[in-house]
Parts: C-alpha cells; sequence; structure tokens
C-alpha cells in the first residue's frame, strides 16, 4: 500500500512551496490508489497555534486536496497532531536509552554538566535533554527517487537532541516514530530537509526500521535566485485566494513549476495517472506571478459560465461585497468581462459598474474626454440616435457609434472612449459594442442622460 503524507507546522500561512509539495504526495498516493495522510507538526511550541493549523486545514482543503487520514477542522484529530503524541515518543526515546543507543544530558547555561543513562534525578531543576547517540565510523547512505544515492560520513554529525527539555521531541525524531507508526511508504519533501535525512536514517537504523522511499524537491525561488519569501511579494496561498486566483489555476501552476508535462493548461484531476516523480525536475525553480496570472486567465476563460459565476460568487463573500448573479444580465456581464481579465479581483473591478448605476467616474476620463467640448456634441447625438435604434444588436450599435464620428467629423476613438466613460466610468472595459449591448437599450440611455446632466452642471 502506497501511504503518503504532508505534514505542515502550524506556524504560518500555507507556502505555496508547501501546497506544491502537499499535491506532489497527494498525486502520486492517488496515482497508485494509496493514502494521502494529513499530520499536524505543532512541536515547536511557541510559534505554533491553533489559527494556523485551521487556515492550512481551510487552504488544502480550498485547494481541494483532500486526505484520507488526518484531522477535520474544528472535529476530531485522532493521533494526527504531534502535541497529542508526547506519550508516544517518549516511550520510544526510553526504548533508545535502554538499548544504550540515547541517553540524557544535563545543561546548565546552555552547557552540557551531566550525561547519564538513568534519569538524572538529583539535578531534576536543570534543563534536561534526551540526545541520541550519532555513529562515528562508517557512513550513513540513502537512495533519494530525485538525486539517486546519498551518502554521509557519520564523523561529521555531533550526537544530537531527540527530546526537548520541555518533554516535547525534536522535529528529525518524531517525524521518524511517526512515518514509521502510520507506515509511510514515501516522503516527498523540499530539498532544505535534505541535510534532516541523515540524523533520520540513523534513528531508523537504531530502531531497525525499515526507511519510506524518500525524494527531495528543488525548492521554489524568487526572481533573485534565493527561496521565495515575503520580500519577493505574496507566497501564502490565502494571499493567492484573496487576489482573485483559482484554486485549479494555482494547481496547475504548482504542478509545471518543475513537473515536466506535455501540456501547459490543465485540470490537475486528469493529470493524475499522468504523474510520474522521476518527471520532476533537480533544478530549482522561479516563481513568475505574470505566469501564474495568465495561467488563471486561460483557466477563467475555458470554464463553463456557470463555474466562472460560482467562482466569482466566493471571491464576493470573500471580500464582503453582495451582487446579484442570478439574473440572465448577470451572466451576460460576467461573460464579455472575463475576456478582458486574469483574475477574479480583476473581473470584479471591470464587472462592478455593470452593476453600481452609481458608478464614479476616473479622473482619466474625465480630464481626457468628458471636459472637452466635443463631449457634449457626442452625447447628444447618441442619445438621440439610441432613442431611434429599434434594433439593439451589437452590428446596429457599432454603426450607430460610427455614424457619430462621421456626422461629427471627430475621430472614432474620441468618440468610442466618451461613450464608454459615459456608460462605465473608466476608459478598460469589455468591448464597448459588447458593453451596450448588455446594458440594453434602456439603461444606455439613462446613464448616458446622467452623465450629460453631471457635465452640465460641472459635477463630474
Amino acid at each position: 500500500m502506497f501511504r503518503l503524507r504532508f505534514a505542515p507546522s502550524p506556524t504560518g500561512y500555507l507556502h505555496v512551496g508547501g501546497a506544491r509539495t502537499a499535491l506532489f504526495n497527494w498525486l502520486f498516493a492517488r496515482k497508485n490508489k494509496g493514502k494521502f495522510i494529513l499530520r499536524i507538526e505543532d512541536t515547536d511550541t511557541e510559534r505554533s497555534t491553533k489559527e494556523y493549523e485551521e487556515k492550512i486545514l481551510n487552504a488544502l482543503k480550498w485547494l481541494e486536496i483532500d486526505w484520507n487520514e488526518g484531522p477535520d477542522i474544528g472535529g476530531n484529530f485522532g493521533p494526527y497532531r504531534q502535541s497529542e503524541r508526547l506519550d508516544i515518543y517518549n516511550n520510544f526515546a526510553q526504548k533508545l536509552i535502554d538499548k544504550k543507543l540515547a541517553y540524557y544530558a544535563v545543561y546548565s547555561d546552555n552547557k552540557e554538566i551531566f550525561t547519564s543513562y538513568e534519569f538524572p534525578k538529583k539535578f531534576k531543576d536543570y534543563s534536561i535533554v534526551v540526545k541520541f547517540k550519532a555513529p562515528k565510523e562508517g557512513k550513513t547512505k540513502f537512495q533519494d527517487l530525485l538525486k539517486g544515492e546519498m551518502s554521509f560520513e557519520n564523523n561529521l554529525f555531533e550526537d544530537f537532541i531527540i527530546i526537548k527539555s520541555n518533554g516535547y521531541p525534536t522535529y528529525n525524531f518524531a517525524v521518524v516514530v511517526d512515518d514509521h507508526l502510520m507506515e509511510i511508504s514515501h516522503v516527498f519533501r523540499g530539498e532544505d530537509h535534505l541535510s534532516n535525512t541523515p540524523r533520520q536514517i540513523m534513528i531508523y537504523n537504531a530502531f531497525e526500521w525499515t526507511p519510506p522511499v524518500f525524494m527531495h524537491i528543488p525548492l521554489i525561488l524568487g526572481n533573485d535566485k534565493t527561496p521565495l519569501s515575503k520580500r519577493h511579494g505574496g507566497t501564502s496561498v490565502d494571499y493567492f485566494k484573496e487576489i482573485g486566483i483559482l484554486n485549479n489555476a494555482l494547481l496547475n501552476y504548482l504542478a509545471i513549476l518543475g513537473w515536466k508535462t506535455e501540456e501547459e493548461i490543465f485540470d490537475i484531476t486528469d493529470k493524475i495517472k499522468a504523474f510520474d516523480p522521476f518527471n520532476i525536475s533537480n533544478k530549482s525553480v522561479v516563481f513568475n506571478y505574470k505566469k501564474l496570472e495568465w495561467i488563471n486567465g486561460q483557466h477563467l476563460r475555458r470554464l463553463p459560465i456557470e463555474k466562472v459565476i460560482e467562482k466569482f460568487r466566493e471571491y464576493l463573500s470573500l471580500i464582503n461585497v453582495k451582487i446579484d448573479l442570478d439574473s440572465m444580465y448577470a451572466k451576460k456581464v460576467i461573460s464579455i468581462c472575463r475576456e478582458k481579465v486574469n483574475t477574479l479581483e480583476q473581473l470584479f473591478d471591470i464587472s462592478y459598474p455593470f452593476f453600481d448605476d452609481n458608478y464614479p467616474y476616473d479622473e482619466k476620463y474625465i480630464d481626457k474626454f468628458l471636459k472637452k467640448p466635443e463631449a457634449e456634441i457626442i452625447l447628444v447625438q447618441a442619445i438621440e440616435s439610441f432613442e431611434k435604434l429599434d434594433n439593439f444588436d451589437i452590428s446596429s450599435i457599432e454603426n450607430t457609434l460610427r455614424d457619430i464620428s462621421k456626422n461629427t467629423n471627430l475621430s472614432t476613438k474620441k468618440v468610442f472612449q466618451t461613450i464608454r466613460g459615459a456608460l462605465l466610468g473608466k476608459l478598460v472595459t469589455p468591448g464597448l459594442f459588447e458593453s451596450i449591448e448588455v446594458l440594453g437599450k434602456e439603461k444606455t440611455l439613462i446613464r448616458l442622460k446622467k452623465t450629460q446632466l453631471l457635465r452640465g452642471k460641472h459635477e463630474v
């Protein structure tokens, strides 16, 4: 049975690097009809919080990376939170002590002053830890799926702490015990963990346990070739959700960050059977925000319009804005607006004037077009022409506006932009003719007259 896991530490939001690690583990488990386990590694008592824990779970659920075993939000955690497994770690540490493969160490002022295989009761008021006896001869080796055989000289490693003075295990100890007891078959993780692996292999060998198969994936970098961090921009799954990136687009982009596929745009569920860890590059990859936005735009335009509206409704709820998206009018608005944008945030910005008759006017539109003397001529002719227009389709609308340009001897750009801003308050909108058709004759005339009135009163 293939059993893979994702084991985040709840010390911050879910980083896109962690999300990619979770995705690769999830893909491999699903491809092999195995189990994907979620485990919360909260042994960093100073930085771990329940709030971050819940945010990580919510981020994974939003990405639709589901797990077979692990915690539920606000529900039963079972054995999947390390802070609830302290007895287990201490029992296994005692087994190593009994085998003289670990020992108690007493510290005073950060200096080791005493060691013993028996609990040093006389030093009970001091800082007491359990340390693992690292082998001093030979080599520690393991086979990495991506990097091949890895070999480390044992004499380079000092004895290391496995149980801290507060009774909590260190990462290297807890992860070994957990992966063994949870029968994890493969561990795919970032290559920043590569230096931890020989210590973990030493612990596996001390217990005479078979370690899982390891694969250490190159990190995601920023444009300066350093690990992706906040100085490069937003890095959390929550950030991308908040700026209107679709979950399936984010997964798509994370998948191609290092994984070689023939297609560039795809739904991740269609790639489960094709996933092969041997097609993951051993080179670091640079996170390209513009590329992600482009991929998101591709997804936005390929989705059925009903699905786009569903995603848009979720986004509006996130930013606490109410718009009625159930009407045919709303469907038409979203249909033309999504052709012009790449994110749900941009979709909101460009579509909102369609839903709010009190839309504001951009200063650039006012200064460049509305304040010009010819604006009054254009607005008057547009109102008169549209009032007479019986067939309010795209072709008739286009012909009407082009006729205004000819009759006034004004450029089409000047006419079109004056009308565009009058109807939607801004100079960047969906196609003008399509926008007017969607607005409809009545709403178009109301908005033209409103703009004319404001201009006449110098209130714009």
